[in-house]
């Protein structure tokens, strides 16, 4: 059998550790890339890194079918001086030294798939597909030098592809913890005005979008990996409550967010108060077919 390993530097988050179960479900053999020492476990390998240097890691790149970055400091902080270059540092420094890694690497992985961010299109509810204008926030720009350093380097016989991944749902974590523990103490009200964006999508498409580009050697560039239906803030709000059973709950206005966000969540406001509508145009038009489009059916699934 032809060799399977898949890297997935960064992977031990809840995107990756997702993606790596999902891995092992058909047929590949996931490595997890972690700063930290961990067991290998339930099929999944895993082997120490700093994220910055070329080490022994490097290795396990020989013969592998794909890499899958995941690397990446938490945007859920408060955006100080010393965040705002860690977030900076830990995309770009991780991007860099894979590209190192793998001119080193004699028989390379034909393919190198990077976990971005939709954040690129900046606060809008104008319709974003793949090629719309990119926003001008502290987030985007982080977005466009990620894009731009993923990119720069052609290297001879590996593919391409960057997933601008939206707010992905799944069990156990994620981009729905938070929003379900207000919920569920009645604070689950709309945020803010509650006309911004979520353009959300269920882990287990995402999860098929990323094996899809591993396997189809015509996908390359970039590809928003969202739903096909982004809905506004207080709808989303709404559907949440209704799939664990809760009424109305009171809106959390503009002041009570910054406040809350800051004190208690120690997070930045703009993560809730922001959003964007976009649109998976290029998935859509190469024949991707989703297995959840409707928000309440997902959320019923997940939470309910």
């Amino acid at each position: 059998m032809a060799n399977k390993k898949v890297l997935l530097p960064g992977g031990s988050g809840f995107l990756g550790t997702s993606f790596a179960n999902y891995l092992v479900t058909v047929g590949y053999e996931p490595i997890i890339l972690t700063r930290s020492q961990q067991a290998d476990r339930n099929g999944i390998k895993y082997v120490q890194w700093d994220g910055q240097t070329v080490g022994h890691w490097q290795s396990e790149l020989e013969g592998a079918t794909a890499v899958v970055n995941f690397t990446g400091k938490s945007v859920n902080c408060i955006y100080t001086k010393k965040n705002k270059e860690e977030l900076i540092r830990s995309r770009l420094d991780s991007v860099k030294v894979i590209d190192e890694a793998l001119k080193q690497t004699t028989n390379r992985p034909s393919v190198v798939i990077q976990a971005g961010s939709l954040a690129i299109f900046g606060n809008t509810t104008e319709r974003c597909h793949e090629d719309s204008p990119h926003g001008d926030d502290f987030p985007s720009s982080i977005c466009k030098q990620w894009e731009e350093a993923f990119f720069k380097e052609d290297i001879t016989g590996v593919r391409k592809v960057l997933f601008r991944i939206g707010f992905a749902l799944g069990k156990g974590g994620g981009a729905l913890g938070p929003l379900l523990k207000l919920a569920k103490i009645g604070l689950g009200g709309t945020v803010g005005n509650g006309r911004q964006y979520i353009s959300w999508l269920h882990i287990d498409d995402l999860n098929r979008m990323i094996v899809r580009a591993i396997e189809n050697e015509a996908m390359t560039g970039v590809y928003n990996a969202t739903s096909t239906e982004p809905v506004q803030n207080s709808e989303f709000m709404k559907s949440l409550r209704t799939s664990i059973g809760k009424g109305w709950a009171p809106p959390a206005p503009k002041f009570a967010v910054i406040l809350g966000a800051y004190t208690f969540m120690r997070t930045e406001p703009s993560l809730a108060l922001t959003g964007r509508r976009c649109y998976p145009q290029r998935l859509i038009d190469e024949g991707f077919s989703f297995s959840y489009t409707d928000l309440d059916q997902t959320l019923k699934e997940l939470v309910g």
